[in-house]
């Protein structure tokens, strides 16, 4: 069956005539993987009826974001709950991720899903007299939260912490003495300031060298307490460096969404395990190059993950912090979910180009469930952004 052509724009302000491949198979459910541990950092479906000022108020489609978590775990991939890609810090507020940890815990109980979720402090209002002591009870807030809820913790990187710390120092004591306080090993998310401007500067310092040693200190003072970090600095050789350096019985979770492949892949010397917003893009293609490694079948995982990286290089093209406009857009054109609206109104936050490119590269990648769907749902976003089809 041939599917249906599109017009789609050209960065040069023009258009051109563009033929969707056939549909891949990707009707299939995948078992956890068993030699990499593999999150996928999900998005947040808004309910675009709710009669609400969509860039100051919240109110989250409950049905369709638990289906996503749920189709997810039908591909064997684990959850992280609440993180960047479900807009923490950029539209999700506080009261909201609240109701979304307990809900994706509940589901999570009932359909055998494995889960993290983000705590941090970004209900904490940035002021002038913002201290480490406020920090440390914000953190200790949203830990004490998640556990109560049954959960296990993501420690995500603080904005307030960076605003008012004065070194390395602080970072130890905040840390310290939240890991001095947790029920069960966490995971500690260390995010770049390509994903999140405010967090410039994180361990105490501009430097990453400095950064990642500071950064190590605290990781082996307290490995008892930590499952892995997650670095997402989309630099391979430092997390590399990073991995070959941390506590036996630490792992290194990729947030690399630039070289995820050979990063899980691994080498002579060890391999990253995963927690990546682009998982939740291109999950069935991720959960089948993960089984193909399983069955040691390189050339197989190495075939599936290839086009991907394209595609994912393209989501999250600076400014990186607007990559989740592209995870929603191809949910939407997947039929994971009826609208293309978002928190915040970010659906405005790239444009109708840069989305007709990653039309291409997703097209390319294999990753439409169905093309003609896709293909339809592209032609309706493209009139009304005025591409005649």
């Amino acid at each position: 069956m041939t599917t249906t052509r599109l017009n789609l724009p050209t960065r040069d302000s023009g258009v051109e005539p563009f033929q969707p491949r056939p549909a891949a198979d990707h009707a299939g459910t995948f078992a956890e993987p068993r030699s990499r541990v593999a999150f996928a950092a999900a998005h947040v479906v808004t309910d675009p009826l709710a009669d609400i000022n969509p860039s100051l108020e919240v109110a989250l489609d409950w049905d369709a974001t638990m289906a996503y978590r749920r189709y997810l775990w039908s591909q064997g991939l684990r959850v992280a709950e609440a993180m960047d890609t479900a807009q923490r810090g950029m539209g999700l507020d506080w009261a909201t991720t609240q109701e979304l940890i307990r809900r994706s815990i509940e589901e999570a109980r009932s359909c055998g899903g494995q889960l993290a979720s983000g705590a941090g402090t970004d209900h904490l209002e940035l002021t002038a007299d913002l201290n480490l002591n406020d920090v440390i009870a914000a953190y200790e807030e949203q830990c004490a939260y998640v556990e109560g809820a049954g959960g296990r913790i993501i420690l995500m990187a603080s904005r307030a912490l960076a605003a008012c710390a004065t070194g390395p120092n602080d970072y130890a004591m905040v840390y310290g003495r939240i890991l001095g306080q947790v029920s069960e090993p966490v995971i500690i998310h260390w995010l770049g300031d390509m994903f999140d401007p405010a967090l410039a500067g994180y361990w105490g310092s501009d430097d990453l060298g400095e950064a990642m040693d500071t950064a190590l200190a605290i990781i082996t003072e307290h490995a008892a307490r930590i499952d892995g970090v997650k670095i997402s600095l989309l630099d391979d050789q430092r997390e590399i460096d990073m991995r070959r350096r941390l506590p036996d019985g630490v792992r290194m979770y990729t947030g690399d969404d630039f070289n995820y492949p050979d990063l899980i892949r691994g080498d002579e010397q060890g391999h990253s395990d995963a927690l990546l917003g682009i998982f939740d893009a291109i999950a069935p293609v991720a959960a089948a190059a993960l089984a193909a490694l399983d069955a040691g079948d390189l050339d197989r995982y190495d075939e599936l993950f290839a086009p991907t990286v394209p595609l994912s290089r393209h989501i999250f093209a600076a400014p990186t912090r607007f990559y989740k406009t592209g995870v929603v857009f191809l949910a939407w054109l997947n039929g994971h979910q009826d609208h293309f609206r978002m928190v915040n109104a970010q659906e405005s936050c790239r444009s109708t180009v840069h989305l007709a490119e990653l039309f291409r590269l997703a097209d390319q990648a294999s990753l439409f469930i169905d093309p003609d769907r896709a293909t339809n749902r592209m032609k309706s976003f493209l009139e009304v952004s005025g591409v005649a089809q």
